[in-house]
């Protein structure tokens, strides 16, 4: 599976968002649902899934979907 489509779906499960959702161009507080702690659940669902460890800069730093899937091809995960 994709790196884009995998991390799609660890947004629509850990953010408990229905499929429609557009989530590639979705940004942090764009929806209730990822709000500080929904962000927290979504680093540990990313961190798990893509088995990576992402530092304090890298959790505040992530601010959408497009800037998680750059920060995880930084980390060496591929398509």
């Amino acid at each position: 599976m994709a790196l884009n489509d995998r991390l799609r779906t660890v947004f629509v499960e850990s953010l408990g968002l229905d499929e429609d959702v557009d989530v590639e161009n979705l940004k942090y507080r764009d929806i209730e649902q990822w709000d500080s702690v929904g962000h927290m659940a979504l680093v540990a669902a990313i961190e798990d899934e893509f088995d990576v460890e992402l530092d304090t800069e890298q959790v505040i730093d992530m601010s959408s979907f497009k800037v998680a899937v750059d920060m995880l091809k930084g980390l060496g995960v591929e398509d």
